[in-house]
């Protein structure tokens, strides 16, 4: 029973972790561009009514990673000892990059981006700034979602041993 419990939650973190790793390359091009421009004379441009407009946090992320990766990440630091040993080293790793992408999405990205879309009194420059630093740090979470994915991939692989 517990072994069954535990495939099935690795199975979700799988799923789950290649929707946020493709979600995010989507958003990367697609979207940020829209809220993020770059003109030729004038350098970047910070849109935060685009932003606002566009609210992908409660609109997508947070029924896409927000709970639900978490809410796996977290399950999964409990039954990946349920698993064969030779599956907890890849599903561990999984776990600890999830970790990585997690605590950086509720430290800094969620925070930052509420504070981006307010109308603050914040100079342009600065919002610029910001959401320049925003979308470069934005690389290091694809790096570990995709870091989780794949590890949680091998181990998924290695279940049927």
């Amino acid at each position: 029973m517990m072994e069954s419990i535990a495939h099935v939650v690795l199975w979700l973190f799988v799923i789950n972790l290649g929707i946020a790793f493709g979600a995010g390359l989507y958003e990367g091009r697609i979207v940020v561009p829209q809220w993020l421009s770059r003109s030729g004379g004038s350098g970047y441009r910070w849109n935060a009514e685009a932003a606002r407009d566009a609210n992908v946090g409660l609109r997508f992320w947070a029924f896409v990673t927000t709970v639900p990766l978490t809410l796996l990440t977290l399950a999964s630091l409990v039954v990946v000892w349920w698993t064969p040993e030779v599956v907890r080293p890849w599903w561990s790793g999984a776990i600890a990059a999830a970790l990585v992408d997690r605590a950086m999405t509720f430290a800094y990205f969620i925070p930052t981006m509420l504070r981006l879309m307010k109308d603050e009194a914040s100079a342009r420059s600065e919002a610029v700034a910001k959401a320049r630093q925003w979308v470069n740090l934005g690389y290091i979470r694809h790096a570990a979602t995709l870091a989780a994915w794949l590890a949680s991939l091998k181990a998924f692989s290695l279940l049927g041993r």
